[in-house]
């Protein structure tokens, strides 16, 4: 688990489970939601499996942990976002946490059925700044103070730190350092497609010559290429 065990988090800070297997996917979403513009709004803990995300909720144990909401990938290995979906609204709680699902996939019939199970929507990946907003619509949470309104309308606010994952921001260059090692991760899967590419283009020079020389020939003139 990432971020600690669930201390209680400032009062009018969003406290938010993120649930994600990619790390990558995990890193964009805690510097969007610990950047400038919505500093000291949020509350990260990050886990890495739907499983651990139902023991820090209690589901397992009756102890239910105070969270304002759950942020979940939805394709997961051993236990799906949908199925931690179900999980959670099948809770007997006088206050139910909100969860959203996250999904790389823009699919009409996964979207329908999440929101089908209770889901309070369906974000498609990456997180990006505005789709704050939404994440804000869903929650119950309300801001610390009315200047947080602000960063919703994409104005920055002034601020000493930011709150992610239950400590601090050492400081801007910290923060421009974790972005550079998401678009590195982001850079290394995308050169995997490289030698494709090359190969593609490859083909079609070689499809270009052969209809040069098929035309030389039909002319009479392939003889002149030597």
């Amino acid at each position: 688990m990432e971020g600690g065990a669930g201390g209680a988090a400032e009062e009018g800070v969003m406290r938010v489970l993120l649930v994600d297997d990619s790390p990558v996917d995990r890193k964009v979403v805690q510097l969007v939601l610990g950047s400038n513009t919505f500093a000291g709004s949020f509350h990260v803990i990050a886990v890495d499996s739907a499983k651990k995300a139902m023991e820090f909720l209690g589901l397992k144990d009756g102890k239910e942990q105070a969270i304002d909401m759950v942020l979940t990938d939805y394709c997961m290995p051993e236990m799906t976002g949908y199925d931690l979906l179900k999980a959670i609204k099948a809770m007997s709680s006088l206050k139910p946490i909100p969860v959203i699902v996250m999904s790389s996939e823009n699919e009409p019939q996964r979207i329908s059925r999440c929101l089908k199970a209770g889901a309070e929507d369906y974000i498609v990946k990456p997180l990006q700044t505005k789709d704050v907003p939404r994440l804000r619509s869903c929650s119950n949470a309300k801001p610390k103070d009315p200047s947080c309104e602000d960063a919703v309308s994409g104005r920055k606010l002034p601020a000493d730190h930011v709150v992610v994952e239950g400590t601090s921001s050492p400081g801007r260059r910290a923060h421009l350092t974790e972005i550079a090692m998401v678009l590195h991760s982001s850079s290394a899967g995308l050169s995997h497609y490289f030698p494709f590419l090359f190969k593609f283009i490859l083909l079609v020079y070689a499809i270009l010559c052969l209809g040069e020389l098929l035309h030389r020939w039909s002319n009479g003139s392939f003889l002149s290429l030597w």
